[in-house]
């Protein structure tokens, strides 16, 4: 009697951020595989769309990074009328020719399930130290849209920064050292206007301040 065939190996399970592209009208993905998976994944997709006209396009061949859903949070104290930012050191910017230290707003990653105002108040105290005594929703906002599918959820926080000072914070865990920075919010908007703060995030939610601070003072006056 022969002996039975052994059986087929298992397919290791899919990356939990990589799942298969959905579908879509005029879309036709040819290959789906991730290419690379540690705390993110690389995604190759090989696909057609259908052009504006409804004709296919031709065959193109992406690298899509995943990383998921992210929070960004800004800080604002209406009575004294000024922002905290933080500083911290970003080795991509370095890579591409910027100043590696970088102004920004408290943000992180979302956990799967995670409420995403929950999750910017945490990654407030973690990184500025601070509480929040309300929270405005800005919008939701992908960052890169030719090459990662991030999307982030914009908040803009209300603090108390009376009496706040230059001060250094972050998880040991992560290595993380953020240095908290104290504004005025027209030197904010100065920054931006002036290309001093060169990140995208913290620009577009101190413009989104920027047009609503006048409502948010009012709002937040008590």
């Amino acid at each position: 009697m022969s002996a039975s065939p052994p059986p087929p190996p298992e397919t290791p399970p899919r990356h939990k951020k990589a799942p298969p592209i959905p579908p879509w009208p005029g879309l036709e993905v040819l290959e789906d595989e991730v290419v690379w998976g540690q705390r993110f994944a690389l995604q190759r997709v090989r696909f057609r769309y259908a052009r504006f006209d409804g004709t296919p396009s031709g065959i193109l061949t992406w690298e899509l990074w995943r990383r998921g859903q992210g929070v960004l949070i800004l800080p604002y104290d209406p009575a004294t009328d000024r922002i905290a930012m933080i500083e911290q050191f970003r080795l991509p910017a370095l890579a591409a020719g910027l100043p590696p230290v970088m102004t920004e707003c408290p943000a992180g990653l979302l956990e799967a399930g995670e409420d995403p105002v929950a999750c910017a108040t945490r990654e407030l105290a973690e990184e500025a130290g601070l509480a929040a005594r309300a929270v405005e929703t800005i919008g939701r906002f992908q960052l890169m849209q030719g090459g990662c599918d991030e999307v982030v959820h914009f908040h803009c926080a209300r603090v108390d920064l009376a009496d706040a000072t230059a001060s250094t914070h972050g998880l040991a865990t992560e290595h993380e050292e953020t240095r908290v920075l104290l504004l005025p919010a027209e030197e904010a908007f100065r920054m931006v206007a002036d290309n001093r703060i060169q990140n995208a995030p913290a620009a577009l939610a101190l413009l989104w301040l920027q047009v609503n601070r006048a409502r948010l003072r009012e709002q937040w006056k008590d």
